[in-house]
């Protein structure tokens, strides 16, 4: 198994900083797991090999880059919006009736954060 292979099976926070061999406050990465990995995650689907002019050795660095660097954000003090954590909880539904996208029980399709809603709309009370 390739490097760049191995790198695609990582899941844990902690697995990347020894798969780059690189040395990390454990606690501060317990508790900022989420916000290191969405962060982390967020450079990663910037860089493909292609970018790389074919070179997985050189994404491979762009990655323990981008790992080092959102990491010293936080270390430095970097605490996320509320904006930043909730804006992903709060998309709005395909349909444009239902607020968030956690209001339908019943949802057909997801795409780009948006829903669309199976569920009839009409309410009754008696």
């Amino acid at each position: 198994m390739g490097r760049l292979e191995e790198f695609q099976t990582l899941t844990d926070a902690e697995d990347y900083f020894t798969f780059f061999d690189l040395d990390y406050n454990e606690r501060l990465v317990y508790v900022k797991r989420f916000h290191i990995l969405r962060k982390f995650g967020e450079m990663v689907e910037k860089g493909s090999v292609e970018a790389f002019d074919g070179s997985e050795d050189k994404l491979l660095d762009y990655y323990k880059f981008a790992l080092l660097s959102v990491y010293k954000n936080f270390e430095n003090g970097y605490e996320p919006s509320a904006a930043e954590i909730w804006n992903m909880f709060d998309k709005e539904s395909a349909c444009g009736t239902c607020s968030t996208s956690t209001s339908c029980s019943d949802i057909e399709g997801v795409e780009s954060g948006a829903h669309a809603c199976t569920t009839g709309h009409g309410l009754e009370f008696n």
